[in-house]
């Protein structure tokens, strides 16, 4: 008599991109090429964008129409399958089932989800507020947790952790939101007083941003105002941050069985024809990093072993991207984590690890399965 025996199913993961911070776009090409990377043949896959509005939409798995194109960015918009219905994940953990809701019809069951990777990037979404969704829900979920996504998105906080755990960082004033709107003669006096000290050109940037969105070069006090209005845009919490003069390295870090280790590390070389390496240098002209960054044996060991070390002081999880300047005295100052760096066709976190010996899939299975195998909750 023949038994008959059913296979396990695939674990599914559920992709979710998009949101509500002025980087959506390079959420959704984010997505595309995680998408594309992920091995149809060991998972099943969800794709849910979430609308500039914050609505949760079943969307198109389809990877070629997430891409810029003739300069013109994504939107989840673009790929939703219905301009009403939305996505619902529940909040028991004892149920992972995601159901799709359309106005006036019946939920539909999506089935449940094994595993959340969040590629969004900014305030809701890499921030902590995601994953303090998914851990109410019991799912566990690519990156770092409630906390760390936190201290990565807030650079003020940021920098008071690395500094607490004697990693170097460079000077910087932080302007608050209620600050501003009641004594901006005092902020402002505080920011000249700062240039004063550290000398101009001073950079002005949103304190929870990213992609070097809101990000303006201020060469002398006539920018300033301009400036603040600018970063304000993204965040009303803004950081203010002297030059360090020097070359902007990047380095990753990957979780693996024995812990995190770090990537070679790359260098971003002086933009010709940008202020600085800014949104448009990045993700519409691709400016190009230079992997591995050549900077020798024994800076490329002291990166590696600072980024690692900023992973650690801020309890992250899966992976980070660390970006450092290696000033003209020959010291890293780092400068910031990503917690969930880009992933698009030229960013620098995969390119580092190609060179690394980890091939885009195989990153993008690792990141999955660290996620499997850690759970939800207190860790």
């Amino acid at each position: 008599m023949s038994e008959n025996t059913q296979s396990p199913r695939k674990p599914r993961v559920a992709v979710v991109f998009g949101g509500r911070s002025s980087e959506h776009a390079i959420s959704v090409v984010t997505a595309g090429a995680v998408l594309r990377a992920i091995d149809r043949t060991k998972y099943d896959v969800l794709p849910i964008g979430i609308t500039t509005d914050g609505r949760w939409a079943l969307t198109a798995d389809a990877p070629e129409r997430m891409a810029i194109a003739d300069r013109s960015l994504p939107s989840v918009a673009d790929l939703t399958e219905s301009e009403k219905g939305g996505v619902v994940l529940s909040v028991d953990p004892a149920n992972r089932e995601v159901v799709h809701t359309e106005p006036g019809a019946v939920p539909k069951a999506l089935g449940e989800v094994d595993v959340v990777f969040p590629v969004l990037h900014g305030p809701y979404g890499e921030d902590g507020t995601l994953q303090g969704l998914l851990e109410l829900s019991g799912v566990p979920y690519v990156g770092a947790g409630v906390l760390a996504s936190a201290v990565g998105q807030d650079k003020e906080y940021m920098k008071r952790v690395f500094t607490s755990f004697g990693l170097p960082v460079g000077p910087y004033e932080v302007v608050r939101p209620r600050e501003w709107d009641q004594n901006p003669a005092a902020a402002r006096k505080r920011i000249v007083e700062f240039a004063a000290t550290h000398g101009w050109p001073l950079f002005v940037k949103p304190a929870r941003g990213g992609s070097s969105m809101g990000i303006t070069k201020v060469d002398d006090l006539s920018g300033l105002d301009e400036a603040i209005e600018e970063a304000r845009r993204h965040d009303p919490k803004i950081l203010v941050e002297s030059l360090l003069r020097g070359r902007e390295i990047e380095c990753g870090v990957l979780e693996f069985e024995d812990g995190p280790r770090a990537s070679v590390p790359a260098e971003i070389p002086p933009v010709t024809d940008h202020d600085f390496y800014d949104f448009e240098a990045k993700y519409i002209d691709s400016a190009s990093g230079i992997v591995p960054a050549p900077i020798g044996d024994e800076a490329t060991a002291e990166v590696q072993r600072l980024a690692v070390a900023a992973y650690e002081a801020v309890s992250c999880e899966g992976l980070v991207r660390a970006d450092f300047f290696l000033t003209d005295e020959g010291e890293f100052v780092i400068n910031e984590i990503n917690t969930m760096p880009g992933f698009t066709p030229i960013s620098m976190y995969p390119r580092m690890w190609q060179e690394s010996g980890v091939s885009y899939p195989e990153l993008v299975d690792r990141l999955i399965q660290a996620a499997l195998t850690r759970s939800t909750g207190l860790r």
